[in-house]
């Protein structure tokens, strides 16, 4: 027969193995929402692609001229929408003159939400510190429009406003004229689209940013010095975020998912341990018994 500690351990593992699976739903539950409500900001390495962005926006002298094009969906938002963040409030913070502008029609309204937010946020005023151009249709045909005549490309902002003598557009004509691009691309159009009909024609500098799933394939891009950096998913507007010493959705999203990943760690590697120590007693009881 088994002794008491060893009856008592046989019966807390048997327990623990037979735990309710509500239970385990509420640990992982726990650890996926507390990161996301109080941020713990996790220590993350910052990678060579993400610094590359960071460095040439902050190179960037007072009154620069910096292009981002949000090139994505509501259905891209939970890891371009803390990238778009991260990359306006360093630009307002460098008091760069934004030009924010989509090729994605479906993410016009989202785009527009996200620039105004960030520029009221910053204290930035709408065609003196920044414009949204909005969507016009052609797609790619857009960005050589572009390349030769901005106010023929976009005669209006998004709000109708004639672009023809803003203050922030002072002195740019086209893209020529731009220092520094960035298109946060779910798809195409995206970043390919504006290295082959913009930066590859008209000659300005181009940085990248995507999901996670679509950074393996831009990275023959970086590595060919055709984009000079990319930001990749979550991780990449996680690091964005600590580089530019700002806590946000990325950085609560990653602590979410490296609490969870820990959570389902521990408890694999628990439920092996008392699996394993049932076992040991069983294979004593049977030779006790023999």
């Amino acid at each position: 027969m088994l002794g008491g500690d060893e009856g008592a351990t046989v019966s807390f593992a048997e327990r623990m193995l037979k735990i309710d699976r509500r239970i385990i739903f509420l640990v992982i539950g726990l650890c996926t929402l507390l990161p996301l409500l109080y941020p713990v900001g996790l220590p993350i390495k910052i990678s060579p692609e993400v610094r590359g962005v960071y460095d040439y926006i902050e190179s960037l002298p007072e009154g620069s001229v910096f292009l981002l094009s949000l090139d994505f969906d509501p259905a891209s938002k939970p890891e371009l929408h803390p990238q778009s963040i991260s990359l306006l409030r360093h630009a307002f913070r460098k008091n760069l003159r934004v030009i924010a502008m989509t090729l994605w029609v479906s993410g016009t309204g989202m785009a527009d939400q996200v620039v105004t937010q960030v520029a009221r946020e910053m204290g930035k005023e709408s065609g003196k510190d920044y414009v949204f151009l909005g969507w016009s249709p052609g797609g790619t045909a857009v960005i050589i429009n572009m390349g030769q005549d901005l106010y023929g490309a976009f005669p209006a902002d998004y709000n109708g406003k004639p672009t023809k003598g803003m203050p922030v557009l002072q002195g740019i004509a086209n893209l020529r004229d731009v220092n520094y691009a960035i298109s946060l691309g779910a798809g195409n159009p995206g970043v390919e689209a504006w290295y082959v009909f913009g930066k590859d024609k008209y000659k300005f500098e181009l940085g990248g940013g995507c999901t996670g799933v679509m950074a393996p394939g831009l990275y023959p891009l970086l590595r060919s010095g055709q984009i000079n950096g990319l930001i990749g998913g979550l991780r990449g507007a996680a690091e964005y975020e600590t580089l530019i010493g700002q806590k946000g959705k990325a950085i609560a999203g990653m602590d979410a998912q490296s609490a969870t990943h820990l959570a389902i760690i521990v408890l694999v590697i628990i439920c092996n341990l008392f699996y394993f120590s049932m076992r040991r007693q069983a294979k004593q009881q049977g030779h006790s018994g023999v």
